[in-house]
């Protein structure tokens, strides 16, 4: 049974929205705040029910148990801070930050107040991520040697982060998961096609321990949506595409024989691998209530700070790049 908690979603926006439903869903939702008085009315349309607090000093004071912040990533440090200092447990979307050096002040605050915080890496929840995970674990495709993974769109366009702040940590939160480790080796291109200096398509090669290649093509100028991941074993390989409409999980019996000293592919069958379905965000709300008074082992503050520094050294070496 979920633990009787209130939760507080900061920010009413489009992702905020999200977060509100489900929380609602689960009656747990304990009040919303949003500066931002012409949402008020549309929400609380929604949810009569619930108080809006038009400052974060106010929902403060509202006696809930934790706070989910779904604001614009460019606000996650400000407020984040102010909750930690009022020891409030915390589900930060994601990027924790946009800088490396606000996300280890904002953890510093965290060890010093024992606050347990949470990073909003969605598809560690989807059930599709965690069943390759397993499937790699049981050794079904043998060693892993590649990954790569598309996040392709033409939607929203955003000015305070480049695409691969915005798209790549869902990328780069998987692969850790998938690899168990951290990239040794990052390097990173791309393109600045409407805002100059803010790239909106980016390739990023990443080197993980045992000599796992991955790459990260993200992109929101892109003529159809694409969200596609695709690991290649010493035994087979695995795709999953999170945007089709089956969400179906393929295993290929496909690899690489030798004849003679000579390569030979061998393109075995095709199984579909079944997974069951749930929804990855009312899975992660209903783990960040289930552990805001213990510890989060998925998805944590170190694992969020982990991410951001792979963020800044591929944004580093993007910059070296475009130079």
């Amino acid at each position: 049974m979920l633990p009787d908690k209130k939760i507080c979603v900061v920010g009413a926006g489009n992702w905020g929205r999200n977060h509100i439903r489900t929380l609602h869903a689960l009656d747990r939702l304990g009040g919303i705040a949003e500066p931002n008085k012409e949402l008020h009315k549309e929400v609380k349309e929604q949810y009569p029910q619930t108080e809006i607090y038009e400052s974060l000093s106010a929902a403060m004071g509202g006696g809930f148990d934790g706070f989910i912040i779904a604001t614009p990533a460019e606000t996650h440090f400000e407020i984040g801070i102010k909750l930690i200092e009022n020891n409030f447990p915390l589900l930060i979307e994601k990027p924790l930050t946009l800088t490396l050096k606000d996300a280890e002040k904002l953890m510093n605050k965290a060890g010093e107040k024992n606050v347990n915080v949470m990073v909003g890496h969605l598809l560690l929840f989807h059930p599709a991520i965690k069943k390759i995970k397993t499937l790699i674990q049981a050794g079904k495709i043998g060693k892993l040697q590649y990954i790569y993974s598309n996040r392709l769109n033409l939607g929203t366009i955003r000015v305070h982060e480049n695409v691969f702040w915005s798209f790549a940590p869902h990328d780069i939160s998987i692969l850790n998961y998938f690899t168990n480790s951290l990239p040794e080796k990052i390097d990173t291109f791309g393109g600045a096609f409407i805002h100059p200096h803010n790239h909106d398509t980016t390739i990023t090669y990443l080197e993980y321990p045992e000599n796992i290649k991955t790459h990260i093509f993200v992109s929101w100028l892109h003529p159809f949506k694409e969200h596609r991941i695709v690991l290649i074993g010493s035994k087979g390989m695995i795709s999953f595409e999170d945007s089709s409409k089956n969400k179906d999980i393929l295993f290929y019996e496909k690899g690489v024989d030798w004849a003679d000293g000579v390569p030979v592919a061998n393109n075995g069958p095709t199984e579909k691998i079944y997974y069951e379905p749930k929804m990855p965000l009312e899975e992660e709300i209903k783990y960040f209530i289930e552990n805001m008074d213990k510890s989060f082992t998925i998805s944590n503050g170190k694992s969020g700070l982990e991410v951001v520094k792979i963020l800044e050294a591929a944004s580093a070496s993007l910059n070296k790049h475009n130079i």
